[in-house]
């Protein structure tokens, strides 16, 4: 029996909950006339045993840390979960009405909300499950920290399409490799999908593929609560294996046509109402003891179980909370600790202590700075896709060590070669809260991750990006391993907001190690958004201070602005944009134009262009004087810098594919050394001046460009 049960003798208690889901989902997705109603009246069954028996929650306080957790792979079926929600007094049943309206808070695809209790925003399939395994990860990983009173339970629930995706591959073997007993998860399997039957796209036998994961296995009838119950009850005492239960349920349970027939397990009710697809709203409501006429109501008998069910709920939270109050109060620092932990504060790091060799990559600054981390963070997760030696996030083992299966006491998740799982685990830690989420790969690599990246924008996950290798002088490797358009992708995201309107994305690309440590710094400030860091292979020489009165480390700190002059004068007559590898070339070519030309020249690190979008105008209108002629140099897409060299300004970039040779022969070729720089700057101040009296011909006259 479950944590909360009512008597399973009750059969008819637990139809009756779970025909009223299936009322209001018709009914929603009728409403809207949009959705997906079919497969969830199928998993009705599921989520009214999950909800009301098993899961632990606070329905005073939703957003309890220690809470089980719920995570929804497939997000269409959303109506599935609200409805579910209004039962436990989340969701009203007005706001069910106005599914996928606008600004309803009953959205087509679920976003995430601690208050609504939604652990994730969920849609693209099969990575609302792999945020389960984050989830499951962080939760051992609290638990070996602070003990097992902080111990809960995550569930996922995952259907056809989401077993199909390919990252189905990397969670399996990863939930079973770390033998997480907390992690159950539910597979809706209805033989049915969007476009066909999955008879005609696979034949496989899921059951025995997670068992060779090591997982624990069930097959059960899931529409049918007492099995629900007992495979649920049998999850729970697992000790060494996460649970996979195969519920074989039917689509569109419970619809009717007009003349009253069964009109289940067909295709046509999955993504469109039932009026559409073939059977009758009307009599479905009717057969599931409904009214037609006011489908949005929660039945009596319904109303009476769940107040049932949230006085349980309450009580049990009650006595948690009383656990760890007791604890707190017997381990004062280690509280102080936990509450670090869940309300993400930002360490003290003594940044200016993080000593670096001189001219080293920024791949290895930033590993001197994860090696501070190890030891002065400890509640951060890494993990690398098979490169931690290559990125160097190995630099966090220095002081941590590997997860392992009944060892959480480490840091470091070796999440083999699968970045999209990668990803999107770490997007669950994230969202569980309690931990720092980093991960590494190449930054060729990082286009696996992009959906998951996404969903970290779209959900405001701080989880921190570690690409190496971020420019054609990866070198021998060759073209299918240097990155040229992918840093115009990412920062495509720095450009859009989020939906509270702040910056979805940073991305900073250093241009050597002070700035890789004023990154990182930026990285942790950086609470409400993912961060990524685009770091070099290849050794960068360490910027000059700029003066005598002034050091390296302390100039570093201008990137904070996203954008500092690196080389300045008062009266510039050039100014010089770049970001990462490039900037010291573009140190090099000023002093020589300085010397052959007579030209003062300002050089600007730009490690963030959105960043530096934020600053005030006068911050910015004193940096890049309009009416200076701006040249911007980068080893990506001229379509960078862009917005910084302004209407008459100049973007070199490079718009082929790499090459393999070693990347001091790639430099000469493509034109990235500081004199073939200058050549280019000498043709760019004729094309300016010739513009200029082009513009002038044309009566706007010399000083308005001034």
């Amino acid at each position: 029996m479950g944590l909360d049960s009512a008597d399973s003798k009750n059969g008819g208690v637990d139809v009756r909950c779970a025909d009223n889901l299936r009322v209001l989902i018709a009914a929603m997705v009728e409403r809207a006339r949009s959705g997906h109603p079919g497969g969830a009246m199928g998993g009705a069954d599921f989520v009214n045993v999950l909800y009301s028996e098993f899961l632990n929650w606070d329905p005073d306080d939703p957003a309890w840390a220690n809470r089980d957790r719920f995570y929804l792979d497939p997000g269409h079926l959303s109506a599935m979960l609200y409805a579910e929600l209004a039962l436990c007094g989340l969701f009203t049943t007005d706001e069910l009405a106005s599914f996928r309206q606008w600004g309803s808070a009953a959205p087509g695809h679920p976003e995430m909300s601690a208050a609504r209790m939604i652990d994730n925003s969920s849609g693209p399939l099969g990575q609302g499950h792999a945020m389960g395994l984050g989830a499951a990860i962080a939760e051992r990983f609290l638990a070996a920290r602070f003990g097992e009173w902080t111990a809960h339970k995550i569930y996922a629930y995952i259907s056809d399409g989401g077993v199909q995706e390919e990252i189905s591959q990397g969670v399996g073997r990863l939930a079973g490799h770390l033998g997480l007993s907390n992690f159950i998860m539910f597979f809706d399997s209805n033989d049915v999908q969007l476009s066909t039957v999955t008879g005609e796209v696979t034949n496989e036998d899921t059951g025995a593929k997670y068992k060779a994961w090591g997982w624990s296995v069930s097959v059960i009838d899931g529409n049918d609560a007492a099995q629900i119950r007992a495979a649920l009850s049998a999850a729970l005492n697992e000790k060494e294996r996460p649970t996979l239960i195969i519920g074989k349920t039917v689509m569109g349970k419970g619809a009717r046509t007009k003349d009253g027939a069964p009109f289940e397990g067909k295709v046509s009710t999955h993504g469109q109402p039932l009026s559409d697809a073939g059977a009758s709203e009307e009599e479905t409501i009717k057969h599931l003891g409904g009214d037609p006429g006011n489908p949005f109501a929660i039945f009596p008998d319904v109303a009476e179980r769940y107040k049932a069910v949230l006085a349980g709920k309450r009580a049990r939270a009650r006595a948690k909370k009383a656990e760890q109050a007791a604890w707190e109060k017997a381990n004062p620092e280690l509280a102080k600790k936990f509450a670090a932990c869940v309300n993400r504060e930002v360490p003290d790091i003594d940044w200016a202590s993080i000593k670096h060799k001189p001219g080293i990559p920024s791949r290895a600054a930033s590993g001197n700075v994860l090696a501070e981390f190890s030891a002065k963070i400890g509640n951060m997760i890494v993990s690398s896709a098979d490169l931690c030696n290559s990125d160097k996030t190995d630099g966090f083992l220095k002081s941590s060590k590997v997860l392992r299966k009944g060892d959480f006491s480490g840091g470091f998740l070796q999440a083999g070669v699968a970045e999209l799982t990668m990803a999107a685990v770490m997007n669950g830690i994230a969202s569980h809260g309690g931990a720092y989420a980093v991960c590494g790969t190449f930054f060729a690599f990082s286009d696996y991750m992009k959906p998951a990246v996404r969903m970290a924008a779209l959900m405001e996950l701080p989880v921190k990006y570690v690409w190496s290798h971020d420019n054609f002088r990866v070198g021998e490797d060759g073209p299918t391993h240097q990155p040229i358009e992918h840093e115009t992708q990412i920062r495509l995201l720095e450009r859009m907001a989020n939906p509270h309107g702040r910056r979805a994305m940073l991305v900073l690309r250093p241009a050597d190690a002070a700035e890789t440590t004023e990154a990182w710094r930026l990285a942790l400030e950086n609470t409400t958004a993912p961060t990524a860091l685009l770091l070099s292979r290849q050794a960068l020489a360490d910027i000059p201070a700029k003066s005598s009165a002034s050091t390296r480390i302390e100039d570093a700190k201008g990137a904070r602005y996203g954008a500092y002059a690196v080389v300045d004068c008062d009266n510039p007559g050039l100014i010089l944009i770049a970001g990462g590898a490039e900037v010291i070339t573009c140190v090099e070519a000023a002093a020589y134009i300085r010397k052959e030309r007579g030209i003062e020249v300002r050089v600007i690190s730009a490690i963030s262009e959105g960043l530096f979008k934020e600053q005030p105008q006068e911050y910015k209108d004193n940096l890049i004087p309009f009416g200076v002629p701006a040249l911007a140099f980068t080893a990506g897409l001229p379509v960078n810098f862009k917005d910084m060299v302004g209407p008459l300004g100049k973007v070199i970039g490079l718009e082929r594919f790499g090459a393999s040779a070693p990347f001091k022969v790639l430099e000469e070729k493509f034109g990235y050394t500081s004199e073939a720089l200058v050549k280019r700057v000498y043709v760019y101040l004729e094309e300016y001046g010739a513009l200029r009296e082009r513009l002038s011909g044309l009566g706007l006259g010399k000083d308005c460009l001034n």
